[in-house]
């Protein structure tokens, strides 16, 4: 097939790949425009438009892409596929309708549940026990089209939103491979979606890692993974953030301690009241510090018991 790929961040990469790899020939790469990072500023290219580079593939990168000049564009190189994975545009309908297999996205949730921008980090943030990706058809809502294939992955005790990531990135390219060879053999099913079992996963702020200590341990626990490695869950002690990289649930209450409440410091364990249950701080970053194991913060850092966290 000839194939128009549209994606953006590293999770898109590998699909990209694949597809470079296979017997499809990639004939365009579509990608969000530049942007400056860092202190200087300095324009940074999108991690799809790095891969494509290296295959001298050409790369687009129009501010809008229902561009009506650049959907002409798109018209002239007669695409049999668009695959889009992690774009960051909605599709108008011209664009929909412009390959002969249509418009398919690789999503990182077990759609319809976990529909939107950032899936796999709110997927560990709930307790789910699986997750995984799915292929479907593009339609102008978002992540609403009929569903093709899917491939589940179990969600491990202590996964985090970065380990998450890279399982679920390496699976979309063999997924594709499998769903592009049942569009051309006429076999694959359209599986229309249950809108009644569908979430939105909103997408992730930096607000988002403030931790209410008043919710249960098992909950903040989970909003420690999720949010590892971005934006990160924090508190704020001696004027300072203080990000929590991993902890443990410890099944106990403190009698007659507060949420956020510092309940027990030894020389390798830092243990917090929450709402339910106390939480034991793993691993911990001091605003302008490197991150450290407890054991080594404490050593540098006194935390009396008692003290209340933010």
């Amino acid at each position: 097939m000839r194939i128009i790929y549209m994606g953006t961040p590293d999770f898109a990469v590998p699909t990209l790949d694949t597809l470079i790899q296979s017997e499809h020939e990639v004939i365009a790469v579509i990608t969000q425009p530049d942007k400056p990072k860092g202190r200087g500023k300095a324009m940074q290219f999108p991690p799809v438009k790095e891969k494509a580079l290296e295959y001298d593939i050409p790369v687009y990168q129009p501010a809008k892409v229902r561009d009506p000049e650049f959907i002409k564009q798109m018209e002239q190189w007669k695409p049999d596929a668009i695959i889009v994975v992690a774009f960051g545009q909605i599709l108008p309908k011209a664009v929909l309708d412009l390959p002969k297999y249509g418009c398919i996205n690789v999503h990182a949730s077990l759609l319809p549940k976990y529909r939107g921008a950032a899936p796999i980090q709110w997927v560990i943030i709930d307790g789910e026990k699986e997750t995984g990706i799915t292929t479907m058809f593009m339609d102008t809502k978002l992540d609403t089209g009929d569903m093709i294939k899917k491939t589940v992955i179990p969600i491990d005790e202590k996964e985090t939103g970065e380990s998450l990531h890279d399982k679920l990135a390496v699976l979309g390219g063999p997924l594709i491979l499998e769903t592009l060879k049942e569009l051309e053999n006429g076999t694959a099913v359209r599986i229309k979606q249950d809108d009644s079992k569908s979430c939105y996963a909103k997408m992730l702020t930096k607000s988002l890692g403030n931790i209410d200590w008043s919710q249960p341990a098992v909950q903040i626990e989970r909003l420690i993974r999720g949010l590892n490695s971005w934006p990160s869950a924090y508190t704020e002690w001696n004027q300072k953030t203080l990000k929590i990289w991993s902890a443990d649930v410890v099944a106990q209450n403190a009698e007659g301690a507060v949420s956020g409440q510092v309940v027990k410091r030894q020389k390798n364990a830092l243990i917090v009241q929450t709402g339910d249950e106390c939480l034991s701080l793993k691993e911990v970053q001091l605003q302008g510090k490197k991150r450290m194991d407890i054991d080594a913060f404490l050593r540098g850092y006194d935390i009396a018991e008692g003290t209340i966290f933010n």
